[in-house]
Formats: C-alpha cells, structure tokens, sequence
C-alpha cells in the first residue's frame, strides 16, 4: 500500500503558488504546544515544543513497530510543522523585530483515526521513551475555514512584503482579514532551517479572511 503523504494528496493546502489565493480550508485536528516568546531562544520554550510535537507524532506513526494497534491506522509521512502566531500585545500587528513578544501554537497535524485513547497513549509512550515531559501536548481541533493564503520563497523576516501582498489582493477582491480567537497569522513549514539557506526557505503563510 503507498504511503499517504498529505502535502502530495493536499496540494491546495500545502502547496500554493506564490499568488495569493483563496481557499476554504475543511477542519483538522493536531498535536499542538501553546507557548510565547522568540522561537530563536536556544533551548527555549519553542524549541522544547517543536521536540514534543515530533515525539508524540512519530509515536503514533510507528506505532506498528511498536506492537500498538491503532484502529483504522494506516501508513503515512508525518506533516510539516506548523504555528499560528500573534503578538502578546494584540493591539499590534506581527512585529518581527519584537520576537520576544510573539504568542504561538505550534502544531502538527494528525490523521483522523487519532482519538483521544490513541493521542493520550502516545503522549505516555513518548514521555517515557524520550525521558520528556509532553503534559504541554494538547487534541487540538482547529477548523479555520475562509482564508488568503501564498507561498512565500525567503527568511522568515521577509515575510511581510508577502502579507502586504496578501492584504492588496483582498482588497482587490472584496475580502478583509478577520485575525480573531484561534484563527491567526499561520504559517507552515516545508523546509528545514537547519538545511536550508534563508533565501530558499519555502513557507506558506494563510490568513482567515471574511467576504466584505
């Protein structure tokens, strides 16, 4: 049997063209990690939640392996990461030069045969095999709907002439930006920054929009 590989089989989610673009986008639930501060911090609360998102992620990807049935369970690659981000001071936009500010839930994406037994066991295995704490790892149901969304080629410090473009095409179009509750500036990552030159970073930034 293939291996099921979301951003093949989701290439209106993953894989936008630079362009920006509307899409309505069906709810999907996630291992998340709320947290704030700058993501750069070494060894910071970020980085620590990037670790347990992975950890109880290929948990259940290799639960096979590890002799744990998964009802409905079948083969796939784990998702990109993710992270919906805002200012602690949410009177303000994203001020990149603030890192220290940034609020975020960082998040990746589970297949729907993951219940609430399945996800609770593999937060228990995975602190138990990687000796780490995962009681920050939460079911996160998130049902974003209506949003603008372009794939932005660059450092991450770029990124806001891609969201002034974003923000021109809505207002082109008929649509404005509706940042509230837990639909916020979101971002997903298909590069690795460990890998990968700033310039050639691939990000999709999305934003929830509504019809003006």
């Amino acid at each position: 049997m293939a291996v099921y590989d979301f951003k093949k089989e989701l290439k209106e989610l993953y894989v936008p063209k630079i362009q920006p673009s509307v899409i309505n986008v069906p709810p999907a639930q996630f291992v998340a990690v709320r947290g704030k501060g700058n993501p750069n911090e070494e060894n910071g609360s970020y980085q620590k939640a990037v670790g347990i998102l992975y950890a109880v992620s290929y948990t259940i990807r290799m639960s096979g392996k590890s002799g744990h049935g998964i009802e409905g369970f079948f083969e796939y690659t784990v998702p990109p990461l993710e992270g919906l981000w805002w200012m602690e001071d949410e009177s303000v936009t994203i001020d990149y030069r603030n890192k220290e500010g940034f609020c975020w839930i960082s998040m990746i994406r589970l297949p729907d045969f993951v219940t609430n037994d399945v996800f609770n066991w593999a937060k228990e295995e995975a602190a138990g095999k990687k000796k780490i704490d995962t009681s920050s790892a939460e079911l996160f149901l998130f049902n974003e709907g209506l949003c603008v969304q372009s794939m932005h080629l660059g450092s991450y410090d770029d990124e806001p002439a891609t969201v002034r473009a974003m923000d021109d095409f809505l207002e082109q179009n008929g649509y404005r930006n509706d940042l509230t509750g837990e639909r916020r500036h979101h971002e997903i990552y298909l590069s690795d920054p460990r890998k990968t030159a700033a310039e050639k970073l691939k990000t999709v930034i999305r934003h929830p929009i509504v019809k003006i």
